[in-house]
């Protein structure tokens, strides 16, 4: 009776580890939810490229505050929600992927919500997913964003094998227009960036590299920008 009972349990521990633990591992490294350490720019000899421009003249660079401010929203962890805003920005604890962006933009001093805006008023043909014009959401949607980006920012490889070409403060749209991030300056022990982005996963600052597909790599590069197309943040 000891001998069955012991081969029964084993029978049932064998069936626990193949059908629920193993694949349970799997999707929690799949989803970033066992912390593992990560590494800088500098662990593979990479130089931190800096912006000549400090928008907001607070001593730090814009890719910098780009990046300070998205990891700020990372780090509130907003809830999912991309609810139309009568003032047109969601409160601190709601957000969606391009409020992640905004948000790293008003830390550098600008007005994102208000460069996308002008630029649609002077060029609405540029613009035709926008039948009518809303500053409280156009530059919510990613679709809005890619344009503006195309035209204004310094677009950079896909290529994710090339790491010394992402740098922290960069942009990136995923495939289908439907996803926005901010790079952030952590690592992979392969070296690949990790994505500061919201699309409701539990953890908003990882390696998301890994499962998401880049149509889209963005360094927004103020000193070659008309300075009609810059608005600073209204606040």
């Amino acid at each position: 009776m000891l001998q069955f009972i012991k081969k029964l349990f084993f029978v049932v521990f064998t069936i626990f580890i193949v059908i629920v633990l193993i694949p349970g591992l799997k999707l929690a490294l799949y989803y970033n939810l066992i912390p593992l350490p990560y590494y800088s720019g500098e662990d593979f000899g990479i130089e931190t490229v800096c912006s000549s421009v400090d928008y907001n003249q607070n001593g730090i660079d814009d890719y910098m505050d780009i990046l300070l401010g998205a990891r700020a929203d990372a780090e509130n962890h907003p809830k999912y929600d991309g609810s139309y805003q009568e003032n047109g920005y969601p409160p601190d604890d709601i957000g969606v992927c391009t409020d992640v962006v905004w948000r790293g933009f008003k830390n550098a001093g600008y007005s994102l919500r208000y460069m996308v805006d002008k630029d649609i008023a002077m060029y609405p043909e540029d613009y035709p997913r926008v039948t009518k014009r809303d500053d409280k959401i156009d530059f919510r949607r990613v679709v809005n964003l890619r344009v503006f980006f195309d035209k204004y920012a310094v677009e950079l490889t896909t290529d994710t094998s090339q790491t010394d070409q992402w740098q922290g403060g960069d942009i990136v749209i995923f495939k289908d227009n439907k996803h926005i991030g901010i790079v952030s300056d952590r690592r992979t022990r392969d070296g690949r960036v990790y994505i500061i982005h919201n699309g409701g996963q539990p953890v908003r600052e990882e390696d998301y590299l890994k499962r998401g597909e880049v149509i889209r790599h963005y360094r927004f590069d103020a000193s070659v920008i008309p300075d009609d197309v810059l608005v600073a943040w209204e606040g």
